[in-house]
């Protein structure tokens, strides 16, 4: 482990130094992710991207990328696509990465079941903001808005999430 890793534990996600509370998947944390089943997956983890919304926010880091209208995340194992990120119109299973909440603002990227997705072992695990603390997420880590930001602009594109079983 690095200061530059994110390490999931039972007190938060600790980042350089600091213990930043966090909410996990409903399914609780599973070595054994499958899709649809809400858990966060076991592992290490490799922080492959950044995207946010350039209309509610500043770029918060060099190499985030903007969320464009249209950019979606295929979550159809039947699909080629499977776990990555797509274009409207897209006729498969997805989730629209530009919302109307603010739940996907600034997403951290994860390396999970990617970039050779294998189908029905599960859609990206993503590092966004939360709903309301204590809200269990689909299987994705969330953070309170500030922290997350936080986060954002310190990270590397070497950094890790790590999850323990």
């Amino acid at each position: 482990m690095t200061p530059d890793d994110l390490v999931l534990s039972p007190l938060g996600l600790r980042f350089r130094g600091a213990r930043y509370p966090c909410s996990i998947g409903r399914g609780g944390i599973s070595a054994r992710k499958r899709e649809g089943d809400g858990a966060t997956p076991v592992g290490v983890h490799r922080i492959v991207g950044m995207i946010y919304r350039p209309d509610r926010m500043v770029r918060p880091a060099d190499w985030a990328v903007p969320i464009r209208p249209g950019d979606l995340w295929s979550d159809d194992p039947g699909d080629g696509d499977y776990n990555r990120m797509v274009r409207a119109p897209y006729r498969h299973s997805h989730e629209a990465l530009r919302r109307g909440d603010p739940l996907y603002d600034l997403v951290l990227v994860t390396d999970w079941n990617w970039p050779y997705a294998v189908p029905g072992r599960g859609s990206c695990i993503f590092i966004h903001r939360w709903r309301r603390p204590g809200y269990p997420t689909a299987g994705c880590i969330g953070l309170r808005p500030d922290h997350l930001r936080r986060i954002a602009g310190k990270i590397t594109c070497g950094s890790r999430l790590i999850v323990k079983g």
